[in-house]
């Protein structure tokens, strides 16, 4: 794969379109209402590191597919974990029930995981269970709020 990977790039691009189009059109979806700034600052970290290190690759950090097919299988997981997450979109396009937060929630941090363990990434590993404990804490803590 080497250094840049061009699917991770597009996975990226992928799940930032419905954020901007829904931060452009609702206002107050992005709203926080969970105060607890350590919980938030490892979402944030979690977050931009997952997205570094799907697109950018840190050479000794990781290792390239690992078994035969492997390409085959991280595109359709990761296609299908994309498509789900468009699906979530748009099945919870109204609202902001814990259903719909955990979905918009869980799924790239499952995308994230997949494609970290697929590539044997480090970083992209570590960033994903920091993202997946921060995003998934403050998404069900802003319903409950």
């Amino acid at each position: 794969m080497g250094w840049f990977n061009y699917y991770g790039l597009i996975a990226v691009a992928i799940i930032m379109i419905p954020n901007i189009v829904s931060a452009a059109t609702d206002k107050g979806l992005f709203e926080n209402r969970f105060d607890n700034k350590v919980i938030l600052v490892l979402e944030q970290i979690g977050r931009f590191g997952c997205m570094a290190f799907m697109i950018f690759n840190i050479p000794y950090t990781y290792s390239d597919f690992w078994f035969d097919s492997a390409l085959i299988v991280y595109l359709t997981v990761n296609g299908t974990l994309l498509a789900l997450y468009l699906l979530g979109w748009i099945l919870y396009r109204k609202g902001r029930g814990k259903a719909k937060m955990l979905w918009l929630s869980i799924t790239p941090t499952v995308l994230f995981a997949f494609s970290g363990i697929m590539v044997l990434s480090i970083p992209l590993m570590l960033c994903s269970l920091i993202f997946g404990i921060g995003h998934i804490t403050v998404s069900y803590k802003n319903i409950e709020q």
